[in-house]
């Protein structure tokens, strides 16, 4: 690790937060990097069930560092952007923003990679590639998945920053909260979720991914499949036990 990511942890929530406060938390290709690995660790770690993303200092992220665009190493930038703005599509894990300022191009990017996205209210996002004479190609995916495609596409064209009660209604953001309270309820709500059945939320995403773009027949044949693993585990007698008992379930897939 080179620095250039904070992580933490509380019980079963990891927190992990850019760090180039200085740079608005700019995505070089090193972060990328560090940033990936911090995930793919994660994700692979039986003692996280959630993650926090957010960012240090006024910025969540202001995307790309312009800085490796006088002499690029595409190859270099493409693969280490590729593999991050498609982190969304792999985790099997939770992950909860916490936006705070700007999240501008590929900070955008971010947002629309994590399943829960709570902004501040003084939050901007924005897909401003097109003011550099560029395209979002590599973030744009994820954003039309959140936002719809025509939207994207305005966004696209437009490159026009909007707040977080516009991020709220096109769907890219799930809450919006006063900036002060902005982390305490991304980590309330990651928390929550860390606590949750790994085996139904393993299975709930993995659901959601292996779908995406199937017709509804074949949808159904992998719905029958994952919930017939699912009633053949403990977690879900677990979960029958504990509601009936009425007190809070001890999750076998919980290690």
């Amino acid at each position: 690790m080179s620095g250039l990511i904070e992580i933490s942890r509380q019980g079963r929530l990891l927190r992990i937060a850019l760090d180039r406060p200085e740079k608005r938390n700019a995505l070089s290709i090193a972060l990328c990097r560090e940033l990936v690995e911090a995930l793919d660790r994660a994700d692979n770690d039986g003692a996280v069930g959630a993650l926090l993303l957010t960012g240090n200092g006024k910025a969540f992220c202001a995307g790309m560092d312009l800085s490796e665009l006088a002499d690029p190493d595409v190859d270099a930038m493409n693969q280490a952007h590729e593999r991050l703005f498609t982190a969304g599509s792999r985790m099997s894990k939770p992950v909860v923003a916490a936006v705070q300022g700007a999240a501008l191009a590929g900070g955008t990017g971010l947002a629309a990679n994590c399943h829960i996205v709570v902004a501040a209210e003084d939050a901007t996002f924005g897909l401003t590639e097109i003011r550099l004479g560029l395209w979002p190609f590599t973030i744009f995916r994820s954003v039309a998945l959140a936002v719809g495609e025509r939207r994207a596409v305005e966004l696209s064209l437009t490159g026009r920053v909007f707040g977080a009660q516009e991020a709220f209604e096109f769907g890219l953001a799930h809450y919006v909260v006063p900036a002060a309270d902005v982390e305490s309820r991304a980590c309330d709500i990651a928390t929550r979720l860390s606590a949750a059945s790994l085996t139904a939320v393993r299975s709930g995403l993995f659901f959601v991914q292996e779908t995406r773009g199937e017709t509804w027949k074949e949808a159904g044949d992998i719905a029958a499949r994952i919930r017939k693993q699912v009633f053949a585990g403990a977690d879900l007698q677990e979960g029958i036990r504990a509601y009936r008992e009425k007190r809070t379930p001890q999750w076998p897939s919980i290690k």
